[in-house]
């Protein structure tokens, strides 16, 4: 059997103006309540931030606090009410207010991986690291990176490991 895409579902009218398929309303209907959903895990600064309509706001608060077959009531009303709104327009302030966090948790990530080469000893990455950053101790460097192999050679806990982590980011911040 041939699945249909969007574009062949979509029907006309004698006027020419486009109809939706009823598959199609209830998918939109349904992102509309998975963004309601969404809107329900967010803090109070959150949510002021996405400057979000007095009686949305407060249906999504009040549902904070609701639990089981309350909340899923609760969500299908902030779908109701979402159809009414801008819902595009919320959906890409929300996308905006994570992307700075996106950005965050990949600058961490990269220094952890800078971390866990130094420790295994990748010379180039050292002399890299030295050169781009002016203020940078390479004695106390040195000295964190040894240690560091060394607990990891001998499996004791990870705090040359941590305080290599630390020294990287106050580098990174400090260059900012």
């Amino acid at each position: 059997m041939k699945q249909m895409n969007d574009e062949e579902s979509m029907d006309f009218d004698e006027e020419g103006v486009e109809v939706k398929s009823k598959s199609q309303v209830k998918r939109e209907l349904l992102a509309l309540k998975d963004l309601g959903a969404d809107l329900v895990t967010l803090s109070t600064s959150q949510l002021t931030r996405l400057s979000l309509p007095e009686h949305l706001f407060t249906a999504v608060k009040s549902a904070q606090t609701m639990k089981k077959g309350a909340l899923k009531r609760q969500l299908q009303y902030i779908g109701k009410l979402l159809r009414k709104e801008d819902a595009d327009q919320i959906i890409s302030n929300l996308e905006s207010m994570r992307q700075p966090h996106k950005e965050e948790v990949a600058h961490l990530h990269q220094l952890e991986a800078w971390r866990d080469a130094l420790i295994d000893g990748d010379e180039e990455l050292l002399q890299e690291i030295i050169t781009s950053h002016a203020q940078v101790d390479r004695q106390h460097l040195r000295q964190l990176i040894r240690q560091a192999g060394k607990e990891k050679e001998k499996e004791q806990s990870p705090k040359s490991a941590r305080l290599l982590f630390q020294y990287l980011k106050s580098l990174t911040e400090n260059e900012a």
